[in-house]
């Protein structure tokens, strides 16, 4: 390699870091954005929850400082195929990260809301747990970006049918409350949408761990995830 070569090498490689530790940055309040909205939602905190709301801009400022740093990286570093598949993951990954931010914003949203309504037993606490489990897959999905570990993001694939499956008993928990007592209805329907939100973040995460595959691998996954929301196939009446 020649002396420029290596020079463009070593500064593509710096502005990679920066780059990544935007994204780690951006990764741990997403964590914190669904863990403390699904915890104010539980608790009935309309503070916790509007600071989940207002912390979402700084989630927003991040995502667009990684488009414009990739943008500029590109242009001036003219990276390799190799190089370029790894910047183009994190502009896709930074993008996931947004939306899973702007889901647990929408949660927030609804606290308030229901704060004002009489508590749908054993909601909330289900609610966190199903957070949980997408907060875990979150933090596993940055940890297989950092480590290049494409069986761990593998199984992070696999774990959303979980989620999935954790939406699908909700759904049917919702309904039931709306059934069994009509003065349930708006609140379980603000819940239901909430679950939908959740179940969304997981399949945002799970495309952070398929963009991880990709990366490892040069391959995208080629088997389709089979998805298990099967709220669409289930009588109301």
């Amino acid at each position: 390699m020649s002396t420029e070569n290596a020079h463009i090498a070593s500064a593509f490689d710096r502005d990679l870091e920066g780059i990544q530790a935007q994204i780690m940055k951006m990764g741990g309040l997403v964590e914190t954005a669904i863990s403390d909205a699904a915890k104010a939602l539980e608790m009935r905190d309309t503070e916790l929850a509007e600071q989940v709301r207002k912390n979402d801009k700084l989630i927003d400022e991040l995502e667009e400082a990684v488009a414009a740093d990739v943008a500029r990286v590109i242009a001036m570093r003219a990276p390799t195929a190799g190089d370029l598949r790894t910047v183009l993951t994190v502009l896709k990954i930074s993008g996931n990260l947004e939306r899973v931010g702007d889901y647990a914003k929408n949660l927030a949203k609804r606290t308030s809301v229901l704060a004002e309504m009489q508590p749908v037993n054993g909601s909330g606490g289900s609610l966190r747990r199903m957070s949980k489990s997408v907060g875990l897959m979150l933090k596993d999905a940055l940890d297989a970006y950092i480590q290049r570990d494409a069986d761990l993001a593998f199984d992070i694939r696999e774990r959303d049918s979980d989620v999935d499956q954790m939406y699908n008993a909700l759904f049917r928990e919702f309904l039931t409350h709306m059934m069994e007592d009509p003065r349930n209805i708006t609140a379980c329907m603000h819940l239901h949408f909430i679950a939908k939100n959740i179940e969304r973040m997981g399949d945002h995460v799970t495309s952070i761990a398929e963009q991880v595959i990709y990366l490892v691998t040069g391959e995208m996954p080629e088997d389709e995830r089979e998805k298990h929301d099967k709220t669409s196939f289930i009588d109301a009446v």
